[in-house]
């Protein structure tokens, strides 16, 4: 058997880096523990952090080709944060102008949810937990 634990780290490539880093740091509150500009590659390497847990490698490269994401192309669908109050997170991306979709509710689990996207139009999710 494989014996998975958990997930390790996400990895998201990005047209802009810097844009993204400050929507990732300063509009989501990830924390960037580390940064690397890796030569050989033309590419800078971020890892971050949500709650003090490494989650996230933020990657450019030159001339990343777009990624198809809607309508439902086949692969990686979203990624998706869990939060304590969605209204008040939903409130905090809308001041930052992140727009949000509405809303709605998890048919099987009665959670509250919504989609946004990063500024590489990433699909994005916040999902309620108790």
């Amino acid at each position: 058997m494989l014996n998975l634990r958990r997930i390790h780290h996400i990895a998201i490539i990005a047209s802009d880096y810097e844009v993204s880093k400050k929507f990732y740091c300063e509009v989501l509150g990830l924390t960037l523990l580390s940064e690397v500009y890796r030569e050989a590659r033309d590419s800078w390497m971020a890892n971050l952090a949500i709650d003090g847990h490494y989650q996230i490698e933020l990657f450019s490269f030159p001339s990343p080709p777009a990624r198809v994401s809607r309508p439902e192309a086949c692969g990686l669908r979203h990624l998706a944060f869990s939060v304590e109050n969605i209204e008040q997170s939903v409130a905090h991306l809308m001041a930052a102008g992140v727009a949000c979709e509405p809303v709605r509710i998890d048919e099987h689990t009665g959670k509250k949810f919504t989609f946004f996207a990063d500024p590489d139009n990433l699909p994005l999710e916040l999902y309620e937990i108790d």
